[in-house]
């Protein structure tokens, strides 16, 4: 068994073929995935994914990239809609300077709201970082101060530092289809290092489709090649890794049920 803990199925990218992409996700043994909201103003696309599909599980939240757009989302409103059965995590929220579509200022606003929405809620926080790491850690140390909280630091391809800081703090680290690519020696090298108990899987579907897809649209069936490729840095088999995966999953989005 697999799961994709992190993918976004209410994407367009996915209108002509969402059941088939979903059927596909079943064939290839993934039978949990987390659809994960990016704009609270979308919200609903998710909520109807959640409710036509019995495997799909979703979250709330507000991407930094759009933190500006929505600068009003306050905790309380993260709370109520978190309030829904299948909404299993908040956000994804964090800081990107990569791209810096959003004012530094409103993501780390954003952030901190995305976190009393996790910590009041007990459901994951779902965490973005590109670029940066000091930041993140500074505001994950802080606000962990007022409060411990769970959360996964998803699509992992920040610095060692980061990684062990979240590991510190008790969350979690998700890898992507990064983990598959040539240049990703020092992703795979973390990966290998890190508690195994800390570990999850995930596609960011549509997007970072691992080798050998990569360059191609995304989707939940191709986390077995991420996976595949976690395997092998830790030096166990691919099955080894589906279940331990699955299992961390589970224990970190409580929410959702078993198969």
């Amino acid at each position: 068994m697999l799961v994709d803990s992190h993918c976004h199925l209410d994407f367009p990218d996915f209108d002509e073929e969402r059941d088939a992409v979903v059927e596909r996700a079943r064939a290839a043994g993934v039978l949990r995935m987390v659809t994960i909201s990016t704009r609270l103003a979308s919200f609903d696309r998710i909520r109807a994914l959640l409710e036509t599909y019995d495997d799909v599980y979703g979250s709330v939240g507000t991407h930094p990239h759009n933190a500006d757009e929505e600068p009003d989302v306050t905790a309380g409103d993260l709370i109520a809609l978190a309030e829904h059965p299948k909404v299993v995590g908040i956000g994804e929220a964090g800081l990107d300077y990569f791209y810096d579509n959003a004012s530094r200022e409103g993501q780390a606003r954003g952030l901190r709201r995305h976190i009393e929405a996790a910590r009041k809620t007990g459901l994951p926080l779902i965490i973005h970082a590109r670029d940066a790491d000091r930041d993140m850690a500074a505001i994950l140390e802080e606000e962990t101060q007022k409060g411990a909280f769970p959360a996964v630091l998803h699509c992992f391809s920040s610095g060692r530092a980061l990684a062990e800081t979240g590991i510190r703090l008790g969350h979690y680290v998700s890898f992507s289809g990064i983990l598959t690519f040539k240049k990703s020696e020092e992703l795979r090298a973390i990966a290998r290092d890190l508690p195994a108990d800390r570990l999850l899987v995930e596609t960011d579907a549509p997007y970072l489709a691992p080798t050998p897809f990569r360059g191609k649209r995304n989707e939940p069936a191709y986390v077995a090649h991420t996976a595949a490729v976690l395997a092998e840095c830790r030096g166990v088999s691919p099955e080894e890794i589906g279940e331990t995966t699955s299992e961390n999953f589970f224990r970190l989005f409580s929410k959702v049920t078993r198969p």
